[in-house]
Order: C-alpha cells, then sequence, then structure tokens
C-alpha cells in the first residue's frame, strides 16, 4: 500500500534511511518532501539525487528507464 510506505518515509526521523530516494511510480518526486524534517521540501529531494548522480527527465521526474529498481 503506497500510503503506508508514505507514512513510514514521514516518520522518519533523520538521515539514517535514504528516504529521499523514495519517488512516486512515474519518477516524480514527492511534493511534501522532507516537510516534518528540514525545510525545502521536493527540491531538497532533488538536490540530494543530484548529488548522488541521479539524472532527470524533467525538472520533477527521475529517468526511471535509467534507475528504477526492480525485485
Amino acid at each position: 500500500d503506497p500510503r503506508k510506505v508514505g507514512w513510514a518515509l514521514a516518520a522518519n526521523s533523520g538521515d539514517k534511511t535514504p528516504c529521499h530516494r523514495v519517488v512516486n511510480k512515474e519518477g516524480g518526486l514527492a511534493k511534501n518532501f522532507g516537510k516534518s524534517l528540514v525545510t525545502g521540501g521536493w527540491e531538497e529531494q532533488r538536490r540530494k539525487l543530484e548529488s548522488e548522480g541521479v539524472t532527470f527527465n524533467d525538472h520533477t521526474h527521475v529517468d526511471l528507464a535509467e534507475y528504477l529498481y526492480e525485485f
């Protein structure tokens, strides 16, 4: 259930869990990213991903063809 994942990520209390790596099914950034922890929202999520070398298809979507993890 995507909502349970969202709740778990929102409860993340620090940088130990790399929750900035979670995007939606279209590769979109989380518009509420970090609201309870830091300022910056999705812009901060983008900065963190870019610092790891992640590329984007547009301003708010990760290139899922490149980065999708399938298990």
